[in-house]
């Protein structure tokens, strides 16, 4: 170990014990308007954002402009013949809060296919990477390299008034949603499929469009990929990715660069990333089991050697929910009317019986129940897609509708440039001694 790592290790090891034990005896002495335990553990709690499109309720999940999601699954347009809402409603809701009709949808799903076509020059950058480049790193490459067709830069450097902000914010914000899929959908025929692309269709919905360039044309799975646009795109503004979307484009940064540091975030093992080590940690237990029909004794045993071993159960547990996560149960209802006889899925309900009940038993775990990432992987890999370091971008195509509705309105309402105040540790431990 070099001289320099060796001081930082040991001061290191001294300051974190001391923010340890601050956490634990002091983690309630209130500092101005926050505790020392909000400072220290991610400001979780701390109501302090302006957020329109979707709110987070512990006991009833999210709601978006106050809709649940059973009652969006309800109450949006659905693709002729489908039973799932169509995202381009859900998109139409956020942005003018309001349940768009039939033909305002259809006129949606016309006007992102208009707007759709990606550069040439987007794809060249894709291509120059290295074909086990992951996944989400090529998203956001993707999405940065057609930043320089962004509207909102282009009239900025001309000088536009700052009242037309969010007129170009909206263009940029609906060219990248409409180009998205497509980009999304190369990057996976590129790193799966030996770069055999698939056109896309301008006939189809925006989800379904979407599941054809992948390649999975199964009717079940575009109406999969309906329901999961819709309940991934938001989840209030407190979670890592919309709060990185929101601080970046409190800079006046456009939606490119705003969206592109949400997908970094998103990127993150401990939030969008979260939904490959589910079915990842589910392989591996079919792996070590021997069987794929697993009993729930064996499950709980399993539950409990990942536990001993100071690993989690991925998708299970959330800051916010104390309850299991209406994502979660909306897609356990799509599962029980196409693919209820599944043996992965019939695992994932297994689950749902057993790690709240072990988790339960430590007393340890607020929220033992589990939450949007627990299922989704179970879904799609029936449909053949097991390719589960790309689900993340997935998500983050779904994502893009809630964080660039508000980002709209972000700019109509004019808001600041965000700056929280920062303290030192060693201020943290004076002040906390001191009360």
């Amino acid at each position: 170990m070099d001289q320099l790592k060796e001081k930082f290790k040991a001061l290191a090891t001294i300051k974190a014990q001391e923010l340890k034990t601050i956490a634990k005896e002091y983690g309630e002495v209130q500092l101005d308007t926050v505790n020392a335990g909000q400072i220290i553990g991610g400001m979780r709690g701390i109501k302090a954002m302006l957020w329109d499109t979707s709110s987070l309720d512990a006991e009833e999940g999210i709601r978006f402009r106050g809709y649940s999601i059973p009652e969006l699954r309800e109450k949006l347009p659905k693709f002729e013949g489908g039973k799932e809402p169509l995202p381009e409603g859900l998109f139409w809701l956020m942005l003018v809060d309001e349940i768009p009709t039939q033909e305002e949808v259809e006129w949606l799903s016309k006007e992102w296919a208009s707007r759709a076509n990606v550069e040439e020059q987007v794809f060249k950058t894709l291509d120059s990477l290295p074909i086990d480049t992951h996944p989400m790193t090529q998203f956001t490459i993707g999405v940065m390299a057609m930043q320089s067709s962004s509207i909102f830069a282009k009239k900025y450097d001309e000088g536009m008034n700052r009242n037309d902000y969010w007129d170009a914010m909206y263009e940029d914000s609906m060219n990248l949603i409409a180009k998205l899929p497509r980009v999304a959908a190369y990057i996976y025929r590129r790193s799966f499929h030996g770069g055999n692309h698939i056109a896309p269709n301008p006939d189809l919905d925006w989800a379904g469009n979407f599941a054809h360039m992948l390649g999975i044309d199964h009717p079940d799975f575009r109406s999969l990929m309906r329901l999961y646009m819709t309940i991934h795109a938001d989840h209030e503004g407190g979670n890592a990715s919309a709060h990185t979307v929101h601080l970046v484009g409190s800079t006046l940064s456009d939606a490119y660069l705003s969206f592109a540091g949400g997908m970094n975030s998103l990127a993150g093992p401990l939030h969008g990333l979260a939904n490959q080590e589910v079915i990842k940690w589910i392989f591996n237990m079919i792996e070590s089991l021997g069987t794929n029909t697993p009993t729930k004794d064996q499950l709980r045993t399993y539950i409990n050697e990942t536990l001993a071993s100071g690993q989690v159960v991925p998708g299970y547990g959330h800051a916010v929910l104390r309850r299991p996560d209406p994502r979660f149960m909306a897609q356990k209802e799509f599962a029980h009317e196409y693919i209820s006889d599944d043996p992965t899925v019939q695992i994932v309900w297994d689950l749902f019986e057993v790690v709240p009940e072990v988790l339960g038993a430590l007393g340890k775990v607020k929220n033992p129940w589990p939450n949007v990432d627990a299922h989704s992987g179970a879904l799609l890999v029936h449909y053949g897609f097991t390719e589960y370091s790309y689900y993340t971008v997935l998500f983050g195509v779904s994502r893009a509708l809630g964080v660039l509705a508000q980002l709209c309105w972000d700019r109509a309402y004019g808001l600041s440039l965000e700056r929280p105040k920062s303290v030192t540790s060693d201020w943290l431990k004076s002040a906390v001694s001191s009360n």
